[in-house]
């Protein structure tokens, strides 16, 4: 048997053939949702750059850190795009142990995150997954999921983590989504860059070209640039350890950190 036949999180027909960044991230996480393509992937990622785990822990807890901060705003419908592969505090686990009626939709075009999804989602109806491209905005605002959960006309919680450095024409595919969202809704983001040491090696790069997600990092302007038509809550545009951090986390230098992070709110 091999490992795909022997995994029932796999849906039938899924392409495995190449490594996925869904399932790379969850392996860096110390997930059990990725296979030996990932790792491999994966462990290449380690040898160049040994901090690549803790940067991705770091990314995770923003997204807690980040959803927690909606929540104390008044929000109560989110749409997290390139969700991934669901592990410990996914977005509904944070906003439903605040309000149980929060609704939440999960958006990822790599058939696994979405299966896997959808099997911890049942019998939750204030939650669903949804298997589309997230640069597809029509189709993902359209989806049924989304008209049947969230309310467009009412503020929304637009969660973009580790997702833009993956899109080529990322401003555009933006300012779609804000296009469509009602005004006090917010976007909360994390951004792969070469500004910092940490990732700063054109290796990294390289070898997800070897994966189905190519990626294109960007400098602090370009990602203040998607924020476009969003105003930052402070402290504005950082790195994603440095966001709002908790009482007693450690202060991390960001040349250690790898990704810009910050939260806007449409006027």
């Amino acid at each position: 048997m091999t490992e795909q036949e022997g995994a029932d999180w796999i849906p039938p027909g899924a392409d495995l053939s190449r490594p996925s960044a869904a399932r790379i991230y969850d392996y860096l996480l110390g997930g059990a949702h990725n296979l030996a393509p990932d790792r491999e992937v994966a462990r290449k990622l380690e040898a160049i750059q040994p901090q690549v785990a803790a940067v991705a822990r770091r990314n995770r807890a923003f997204l807690r850190r980040a959803v927690r901060f909606l929540l104390d705003q008044g929000i109560r419908q989110f749409l997290d795009l390139g969700s991934g592969i669901p592990t410990v505090g996914n977005v509904h686990e944070v906003a439903q142990a605040v309000d149980p009626a929060a609704k939440v939709v999960y958006v990822d075009y790599e058939p696994v995150a979405v299966a896997h999804s959808r099997m911890l989602l049942k019998g939750n109806a204030h939650a669903a997954a949804i298997e589309a491209d997230a640069t597809d905005s029509a189709k993902v605002l359209k989806a049924d999921a989304t008209t049947r959960l969230l309310d467009l006309e009412q503020p929304v919680g637009l969660l973009a983590i580790t997702l833009g450095h993956y899109l080529p024409d990322v401003e555009r595919i933006f300012k779609n989504y804000r296009d469509a969202l009602a005004p006090g809704s917010y976007l909360a983001l994390t951004h792969l860059t070469n500004d910092f040491a940490v990732l700063n090696d054109p290796r990294v790069a390289e070898t997800m070209r070897q994966t189905q997600d190519h990626i294109f990092p960007r400098t602090k302007s370009e990602v203040l640039a998607i924020f476009d038509g969003f105003e930052l809550v402070e402290p504005g545009l950082t790195t994603s350890a440095n966001w709002r951090p908790d009482r007693l986390a450690a202060v991390v230098d960001p040349e250690e950190d790898g990704l810009y992070a910050g939260v806007g709110v449409k006027p």
